[in-house]
């Protein structure tokens, strides 16, 4: 008995219309992916360069950062959605600078609203506790008794602002500076070379823009040919000599880096 072979009908080849339609949908999912792409960069990342090595090894000169902008957003309705969290010790935080809002530092937070802190020789004290802290390092020999036994009236550091300086001695008991409510106390992980909270003051919880995600670019600047010269030629031996180098330049290491 011969058994029957069903055969399916050849598919009918594509219109005009459905081939339009198909491109359509194409543009369209392109065009959605920029949207969204933009929208994130737009609100919720933010691209950074690191200018000197006061959170070094953290972070170094010639890092590129995306920064979150999200993550220390204030309380609200998104904040059902989004994963929002308290700013915390241990935190790197990028902020604007409270002497010159226009700038932009990055640091760490050491003190919380409420913290009681103080610094005996280059150690730092949270409530009466050390502090661990594996992300330090220490370039200076020197003794500087403002900035390493701080905090102190007795001395005063040439980089210190004055409206600080008037500020800090109200908030100073038994040894200890008192972080007020609304705001957070930051150092520099290379402790003896870091314009941070000692020299002017505590960092206000609106200045708090994000904090650092990803390291997605680095490169080693090294002693740039030209940096600060004034003549041209100058200049542009320097531009000649970094084009040439940049390959080699790059830090591969720490290109893609999660900061932590």
């Amino acid at each position: 008995m011969t058994e029957a072979v069903q055969i399916e009908p050849a598919s009918k080849p594509r219109t005009h219309r459905e081939h339009g339609s198909s491109v359509a949908s194409s543009i369209q999912w392109v065009f959605s992916v920029v949207v969204i792409a933009i929208f994130v960069i737009t609100f919720n990342l933010q691209a950074f360069e690191i200018p000197s090595d006061s959170m070094e090894k953290t972070l170094m000169v010639g890092d590129y950062l995306l920064v979150d902008k999200v993550a220390f957003a204030q309380p609200g309705f998104w904040n059902h959605l989004l994963p929002y969290h308290k700013v915390r010790r241990g935190d790197i935080i990028v902020f604007r600078y409270p002497v010159h809002p226009q700038q932009h530092f990055v640091k760490r937070v050491i003190g919380v609203p409420g913290d009681r802190i103080h610094l005996s020789n280059k150690r730092v004290f949270v409530n009466g506790q050390p502090l661990i802290e594996s992300y330090t390092i220490f370039h200076s020999s020197q003794p500087n008794y403002y900035r390493d036994d701080f905090p102190t009236t007795r001395y005063i550091d040439g980089n210190v602002d004055s409206r600080w300086w008037i500020e800090m001695r109200k908030l100073i008991e038994d040894g200890n500076l008192i972080v007020p409510e609304g705001h957070y106390f930051v150092l520099g992980d290379n402790r003896d070379d870091s314009l941070d909270s000692r020299y002017w003051g505590f960092v206000p919880r609106e200045n708090i823009v994000g904090r650092p995600l990803l390291i997605y670019w680095s490169i080693d600047r090294g002693d740039d040919l030209g940096t600060g010269a004034p003549d041209s030629d100058a200049k542009l031996d320097g531009l000649v000599y970094r084009l040439k180098n940049m390959f080699h330049d790059i830090r591969w290491n720490r290109t893609m880096r999660i900061v932590r």
